[in-house]
């Protein structure tokens, strides 16, 4: 047994042995770091956007709102009685990942206010008013106006989001 056993614990020590250091090329191509992956493609929703008072919509491939944390999503303009505002909406795909980018959001808000009744914040990241909530699969809100204005805007924005 003794005998059959050697060679095959030396002939396995051999095989172990044979791999050596990898080629100078691949090397290389292990301690290069991968490139920077492009965003996710985003899904236009500008279809859902209210219309009264819409001036133009517009994608956003990456950053809403300039917000480095956030992927891109649906931006429209709009001007109602002279007050101009935006209105967001991020598609992210699930429940639980809009309520992590809604907790994103609100890390960049100063002193932001929880909202209950709407599952979101409003506050300010220091350049403009920000009302935010998450709804199903849909981080949305309201840029450019003061949360009493904002509301009824947000409001009407959720019923779409179904």
């Amino acid at each position: 047994m003794v005998r059959v056993l050697l060679p095959i614990t030396a002939f396995c020590l051999l095989l172990a042995g044979c791999g050596g250091a990898p080629a100078p090329e691949a090397a290389k191509k292990e301690a290069a770091p991968s490139s920077v992956s492009a965003p996710a493609p985003v899904v236009d929703h500008s279809a859902v956007l209210p219309q009264k008072g819409l001036v133009g919509s517009r994608i956003v491939p990456d950053h809403i709102l300039d917000i480095a944390k956030l992927p891109g999503g649906v931006l429209g303009e709009y001007e109602v009685k002279g007050k101009k505002y935006q209105i967001f909406i991020v598609d992210a795909a699930t429940n639980q990942k809009s309520a992590f980018l809604l907790f994103d959001l609100k890390a960049t808000l100063q002193s932001p206010e929880y909202l209950a009744y709407m599952g979101g914040y409003a506050g300010s990241d220091g350049k403009r008013e920000i009302y935010a909530f998450a709804k199903k699969q849909y981080l949305a809100g309201v840029v450019g106006l003061k949360k009493a204005d904002a509301d009824p805007i947000a409001i009407e924005l959720a019923g779409h989001l179904n």
